[in-house]
């Protein structure tokens, strides 16, 4: 997004966010105005507000120096905006001049002068404070800036490692400072919908916890008990759980979670994310409130949104699209020429070692293909039927394990998407968003190192599809699962499911079907026990969310402080070496090749 829309969007976002009608008529939650982004502070306005009604008005601005042209004039920066400032040329004020324009870019100035309307013909129409400037009578440099390693400006291409290096310098982008306040308003109007209206109690939970059985890596945190372990909570899934049985009845939290899994654009080691648990509510319930907590929360500038979301069936999911989290923004018509479609095979054979049929079928209605040799003219009428081919389709065939086929044909959809769009034909709308809820996905999955034992699909406190329960103990593969699973534009922004709420059917899942031990969650079984009413819940990747939102290629983008794709923190170097001294009381001793390269360093 360029800046001057940036600039134009904080300002009506401030705006709206102010103006709309909040519960009560009067109290602390009523709209009393705009907000007051000068109280408390050393100045008067930002520099993003100031108008021609403002003429002839004293300021008090502070920012940081964004140009400054041959000390005649500078360009003062804050988080909403942009003013210029007139330095003064005339004699009694020289040391403001010298003042100013001695003064480094991105320098903190504090300066007070009068507002007025810019000379005919200079005003600027792209700029929200184009009609005035201000005539600066004093001003004081709170801070010089030394040499910058990049220059503040959203158009200046930086290297992701030094954005990474200097955050700080980073999120004093138009576009980063945009990005976190949409955030901010989106979490609070998240906070509004389900404490103010529907009743949720915002409670946090413990960050040290112990291991939790199946699922992805968790961090260890080394405790002062020899051999005992904290581990860092994947998400606060038993504690939600508990909350139930503890009678809170509607419980959320803007949770902090951490997975031991490296990063990806769309992955940190640390994520955050909307958790909700309730109880007496089926799959229907939470869906309807996650409807209406979008909704609600849901930005203005990015246009409505329409419930309810459509639904789909995992198994239809992965027949039709090839993948559990379609995107549906486009159908699968093709436009393919013959190097696309030979690129298509090499990707499918090299990433699945997926062998890929393609049939072309022509205007006439033949059809061009390698397996026309082995059919008969019937057959291949059959197949054009089948497949419901017209003229100038192409089709994509794979053989083999059915999901793995399907996941093969998904990834080949998406990536005829991108040749497609790479020729200059539109298919995926950056300005739609299309959710969809996929539902029914099956309870276990074969491990994929010994596929004769199973683990859960997602975690083991799912519970099963009331018309499969009696399959657990039979035919456990054939189980479907009351899991949800919610999806914007081709990616997993939520999940959910209905838990198990009775201890004995939890303990056989866990030791019977999955082969754990049971002892490991006996705290959870034994509050299954004591009248666990029935529950379920959702939890929303709020990280991933506002990315899609605003359109950023990584989710990086929408966090102050990211970690980089090896999960390390490059602006403080973390993780980080400590001596042995700091490790013994918790009796671990770093082992060679890393304490040797220590001591040979040091």
């Amino acid at each position: 997004m360029p800046l001057r829309p940036l600039c134009g969007a904080l300002r009506r976002a401030a705006a709206a966010a102010a103006g709309r009608r909040r519960l009560g008529s009067g109290g602390p939650n009523s709209a009393r105005g705009a907000p007051d982004f000068s109280s408390f502070v050393a100045r008067t306005s930002t520099c993003g507000e100031l108008r021609s009604a403002h003429v002839g008005r004293k300021v008090t601005l502070c920012g940081w120096i964004q140009y400054q042209r041959q000390g005649l004039f500078l360009v003062l920066r804050d988080f909403q905006g942009l003013t210029q400032i007139i330095i003064p040329q005339d004699e009694a004020r020289s040391h403001v001049k010298k003042l100013l324009s001695s003064a480094p870019v991105e320098s903190v100035v504090r300066v007070t002068g009068i507002v007025s309307p810019r000379p005919p013909g200079q005003e600027n129409p792209k700029m929200p404070t184009g009609d005035i400037e201000v005539k600066v009578e004093t001003a004081e440099v709170l801070n010089s800036c030394k040499k910058l390693p990049f220059e503040i400006k959203d158009f200046i291409k930086k290297s992701e490692a030094l954005r990474m290096q200097y955050r700080y310098l980073d999120l004093r982008s138009f576009q980063l400072q945009y990005n976190l306040r949409l955030r901010s308003r989106i979490v609070m109007r998240m906070r509004e919908y389900l404490c103010n209206l529907h009743g949720f109690v915002d409670v946090e939970t413990p960050t040290l916890f112990k291991r939790t059985p199946g699922g992805a890596k968790e961090f260890l945190v080394p405790s002062r008990e020899a051999g005992k372990f904290y581990c860092l909570p994947q998400s606060p899934q038993q504690f939600k759980q508990l909350l139930m049985v503890g009678g809170l009845d509607r419980y959320f939290q803007v949770a902090r979670c951490y997975r031991d899994e490296g990063s990806r654009p769309d992955r940190q080691p640390e994520f955050t994310q909307i958790d909700i648990e309730m109880s007496f509510v089926d799959q229907g319930g939470i869906q309807r409130l996650i409807e209406g907590l979008l909704q609600y929360s849901w930005p203005e500038e990015r246009g409505p949104i329409t419930t309810p979301f459509p639904s789909m069936t995992y198994e239809e999911a992965l027949a039709d699209y090839g993948t559990d989290k379609p995107d549906t923004r486009f159908g699968m018509k093709r436009y393919l020429k013959n190097k696309d479609i030979e690129s298509l095979k090499e990707a499918a054979k090299s990433q699945f070692n997926q062998e890929i049929v393609d049939v072309i079928c022509r205007p006439d209605g033949s059809l061009k293909s390698l397996l026309t040799k082995f059919l008969g003219q019937e057959q291949q009428s059959q197949l054009i039927q089948v497949l419901n081919m017209q003229g100038d389709d192409v089709v994509l065939l794979a053989a083999g394990e059915h999901k793995r086929a399907c996941s093969a044909l998904g990834s080949l959809r998406l990536e005829s998407a991108d040749l497609l769009e790479a020729a200059g034909l539109v298919l995926r709308d950056p300005t739609a968003f299309h959710f969809l809820w996929v539902v029914d996905f099956p309870l276990f999955l074969p491990k994929e190192e010994n596929p004769m034992e199973l683990e859960s699909a997602h975690h083991p406190f799912t519970a099963p599809h009331p018309s499969d329960t009696s399959l657990l103990y039979s035919d456990p593969t054939k189980v479907r699962s009351q899991h949800y699973d919610l999806v914007l534009n081709g990616n997993e922004v939520g999940g959910g499911s209905i838990r198990i709420h009775n201890a004995e059917l939890q303990r056989f899942v866990l030791e019977k079907v999955l082969k754990e031990d049971s002892e490991v969650l006996s705290h959870l079984l034994d509050a299954l026990e004591f009248g666990a009413p029935p529950h379920g819940g959702i939890a929303l990747g709020l990280d991933r969310l506002i990315s899609l939102i605003i359109g950023t290629p990584s989710i990086r983008d929408v966090i102050a402080f990211p970690k980089s794709f090896r999960g390390r923190d490059l602006m403080g170097n973390a993780p980080d070496y400590v001596t042995p001294e700091e490790l013994e009381p918790y009796h671990i001793q770093v082992s060679w090749p890393v304490a040797e390269a220590e001591a040979k360093k040091n």
